[in-house]
């Protein structure tokens, strides 16, 4: 990811919660699903709890992936600062969620191993320098899984964002804390391009990261494991990266950079297999630079003259994909339509065609931080117009934006433009498939009343759910009718009540409620309740 600095506007995301309506007012607070009890707790009064012969809705092409990148490394995005207060870094925290609901996001990837390091308390690495300001010093509780609960008491998918082999900007590495595998196995450590880097051909690194993460997978009730696009290290020119021994050692009669590939290969098959065998509905996503090769380079590459992924950190995604190693790829597509070096409607196309005829799910990597930017990103609808591009492409199922702090800032207003146009309506995200998710049995019957000016929408909970999603239509609907994925009005995680504050007196709307499973597999509707507002 690039880095980029400044400071979160937190009195921005308040202003951008206000402007844009409805979806953090549709939600239960945090510790609300806990004071109601069990998801499947019976709601008084309950009616019949099928709806025979209304199929689910399926996977429509209403459904997206909506998600921003966390970054904390450099304090990015949080804690804004080094050193600041707990409650201040939890409120930090909580305000970047908030944006995200705000703006009908359904996700948040965020970064818990930037530095082989730690947002919690690691058999294998030391507490984190980004949250205290000094690596190794306890913050006093569990960040990860205040992370993870307040993300899901929002609904928001909860990825978890690894960096596999980078150690430290610094390449003094006495300044590491003493508890920090580099200090213990300097002969695992390599220093380039200013910073201080596992060799990724050795076989003891690729065992820590893969107890680091498997450590998380186990622990801590994430959705996802995330890599982004740091596999070996950008190129510096005129320096090679100091493997030379490691592949005498372990090279096996390949050429280097094939070896290169292979390690990194080698420890992405290897932690799909264990992810998925520890906990099927945890999913495995990496976000690659978004060039895989030139086509100059290799008749397969894309159009495009820029640094390649394949060739240059040695990270061949398209085996991933191929292999099916991988659930979703988010390639980092951050360069404006147009752009004669890598344009981006070049790119979206070439990625779409490689996930064709594959399982693995297409999000496309937006550039948040680059709007106000030189050249077109100065036009703020340059991002609405990669949303709209995407849309002729039915393989790319959402978008990732980086980062937070930029949602939050709305910089010329960006932001808001997004949600007007393309997030008007909340979204579930894709099935899953191939992980071996159903769909969960059917909610019990709705009911619904007036409370005050908004109208309470109930229903029995279905005892495999994670998730369920209430869909209004207006009028007077069939109690057993079909949903419309494009009525969806908000999701809702541990909780069998909504408040809908939207409702216009004198209207008449029908509720229908489905269940869904941790890999999107939905339900039908449980029986729909009508009301009319403000009707005595």
């Amino acid at each position: 990811m690039p880095l980029t600095t400044g400071k979160i506007a937190g009195a921005r995301a308040v202003a951008l919660a206000a402007a844009t309506g409805l979806a953090v007012g549709c939600m239960p607070a945090a510790g609300e699903a806990d004071r109601r009890g069990r998801a499947d707790a019976p709601v008084a009064g309950g009616g019949p709890a099928e709806c025979t012969g209304v199929r689910p809705p399926g996977d429509s092409p209403a459904r997206q992936t909506r998600a921003m990148w966390i970054a904390t490394v450099g304090n990015i995005d949080w804690p804004s600062r080094k050193g600041v207060s707990v409650e201040r870094q939890k409120a930090d925290y909580r305000r970047l969620l908030d944006t995200a609901r705000a703006l009908n996001l359904n996700a948040v990837y965020v970064q818990v191993r930037p530095n082989s390091d730690a947002f919690y308390n690691s058999p294998y690495e030391p507490w984190s320098q980004w949250i205290t300001g000094k690596q190794g010093r306890d913050p006093g509780y569990d960040v990860l899984d205040f992370f993870v609960r307040e993300a899901h008491a929002r609904n928001l998918e909860f990825h978890a964002w690894f960096n596999p082999y980078r150690i430290s900007r610094d390449p003094d590495r006495r300044k590491l804390h003493p508890k920090s595998p580099a200090r213990r196995h300097p002969d695992w450590v390599r220093t380039y391009g200013g910073g201080l880097w596992y060799d990724p051909g050795l076989p003891q690194v690729r065992e820590l990261v893969t107890n680091a993460v498997m450590d998380v997978v186990r622990k801590y009730d994430i959705d996802a494991v995330h890599f982004d696009d740091y596999f070996y290290p950008y190129p510096v020119a005129g320096k090679e990266f100091p493997d030379t021994a490691t592949f005498k050692a372990h090279g096996r009669g390949l050429r280097r950079a094939d070896w290169r590939r292979r390690n990194v290969d080698l420890l992405v098959e290897s932690l799909s297999g264990k992810i998925h065998a520890a906990k099927p509905w945890v999913r495995f996503g990496i976000s690659p630079f978004g060039v895989w090769r030139n086509k100059s380079d290799d008749p397969a590459g894309s159009a495009t003259r820029a640094l390649a992924s394949y060739d240059d950190v040695y990270a061949d995604t398209r085996k991933w994909i191929r292999r099916g190693w991988v659930d979703y790829v988010t390639p980092q597509l951050y360069w404006p339509i147009g752009f004669a070096v890598a344009d981006y409607r070049v790119l979206v196309k070439w990625w779409a065609d490689q996930v064709a005829g594959t399982r693995v799910q297409l999000t496309i990597g937006q550039a948040a931080y680059q709007v106000g930017e030189k050249g077109p990103w100065r036009n703020p609808a340059e991002l609405s117009r990669h949303l709209s591009l995407n849309a002729g492409h039915p393989a790319v199922r959402g978008d990732v934006y980086f980062s937070a702090k930029n949602l939050v800032g709305n910089r010329l207003g960006f932001a808001s433009r997004l949600r007007s146009e393309h997030y008007a309506r909340p979204a579930i995200p894709p099935v899953v498939a191939g992980r071996g998710g159903r769909a969960p049995a059917l909610p019990g019957a709705v009911r619904v009343r007036e409370q005050g000016s908004s109208v309470r929408v109930q229903w029995r909970g279905s005892a495999r759910a994670a998730v369920y999603a209430v869909y209004r239509v207006p009028g007077r609907g069939a109690r057993c009718g079909p949903v419309d994925p494009r009525r969806l009005l908000v999701t809702v995680r541990g909780a069998t009540a909504v408040t809908d504050p939207t409702a216009r007196v004198g209207q008449t709307y029908t509720y229908y409620v489905t269940a869904l499973d941790r890999l999107h597999y939905e339900s039908g509707p449980a029986l729909g309740a009508t009301i009319s507002v403000g009707g005595g």
